[in-house]
């Protein structure tokens, strides 16, 4: 018997698709760029990253929203875990 649904994946998104990659952290001068820097590594063939920054309240933290097109989820997956490890970062989404 034949099964003509396509195999299962651990993820909805299709690739590539735009990405709008959101992160929240301690607003110094280099959070930014810090940020474009290690998305250019894992998304090296788009330059420049359209990026928007928005400080929050009081002006303690940053967020950017950094926006791409993302080739796949292990891409996703490394992007993430790098900038998860940056010590200025508060939060991902």
């Amino acid at each position: 018997m034949h099964d003509n649904n396509p195999p299962p994946t651990d993820t909805l998104m299709t690739f590539p698709c735009s990405f709008p990659f959101k992160v929240m952290g301690l607003n110094n001068p280099t959070f930014e760029q810090d940020m474009l820097h290690i998305v250019q590594q894992h998304i090296p063939q788009q330059q420049p990253h359209p990026c928007r920054s928005k400080p929050s309240k009081n002006g303690k933290y940053t967020a950017l929203t950094i926006t791409f097109t993302a080739q796949s989820k292990s891409q996703l997956d490394a992007l993430y875990q790098e900038v998860y490890a940056h010590p200025d970062v508060k939060m991902v989404l």
